[in-house]
């Protein structure tokens, strides 16, 4: 009999499977639209959800100041917690992202055109704060082109997934925060932008998620009837 691999493993191997798609789509061996279409590729629904963790900014500002940024390895940390918290970005979009992808758009520094979940195309906004620390990354380390984000020791080769989950582990961890991963980091950007009174369909859109429902779930989101924004129209 055949091993029926659990919900978590099959979605795991799906996320393989797309970041060699979306490599094969920067390093052009595959066409954009092509990439687009073998990404619409979907994962199998989980039951139940995920709560999460996330920081509020006081302690963004704590895990932001563990990198030591007099070292090439701290710059690096730094721009990989910055783009996490200050973008929203997944682990694996952080992990493909390329260097030309850092584009002015509207007068404004932005990651262009980044394939999400589901072959979605977003563009997300560089706060100036982030662009400022992948400007002393990207000028300590001399990188030009190629990869954003790349190891130490073989410059020219990206950093896992993994290697990514353990920079943002350890660094968590440091600030007394346990159990905290990359796609807290995300989490913890939708939270700030919502208590900032970002609108929810923005907040999707820096996300790149399917529908505003999934972004009310990762929010929290609650209709409050006893209290209900309707109350107050003015009239």
């Amino acid at each position: 009999m055949a091993k029926k691999n659990s919900t978590a493993t099959v979605n795991s191997r799906i996320t393989a499977v797309k970041r060699l798609i979306a490599e094969a789509r920067r390093t052009k061996v595959i066409s954009a639209e092509t990439a687009i279409d073998l990404l619409e590729l979907k994962g199998l629904p989980q039951r139940g959800g995920r709560t999460g963790n996330w920081l509020e900014a006081e302690q963004v500002r704590a895990l932001l100041a563990v990198p030591d940024r007099k070292t090439l390895r701290g710059k690096r940390n730094h721009c990989i917690l910055s783009i996490l918290v200050g973008c929203g970005l997944r682990r694996y979009e952080l992990t493909g992202l390329d260097v030309s992808t850092i584009q002015q758009r509207e007068g404004r520094w932005v990651l262009a055109d980044l394939i999400g979940k589901g072959g979605r195309v977003r563009t997300v906004a560089i706060p100036a704060w982030v662009k400022q620390s992948i400007d002393a990354w990207t000028k300590a380390a001399n990188i030009e082109s190629g990869r954003l984000i790349r190891q130490m020791t073989l410059k020219d080769q990206g950093l896992s997934d993994d290697a990514i989950w353990e920079i943002v582990r350890d660094a968590a961890l440091d600030i007394g925060v346990p159990n905290f991963g990359p796609h807290d980091l995300r989490r913890t950007c939708a939270k700030l932008c919502r208590k900032k009174g970002g609108r929810l369909e923005q907040i999707q859109m820096l996300l790149g998620h399917a529908s505003i429902q999934t972004t009310e779930r990762y929010l929290g989101t609650v209709q409050n009837l006893k209290n209900a924004v309707n109350d107050d129209l003015g009239i």
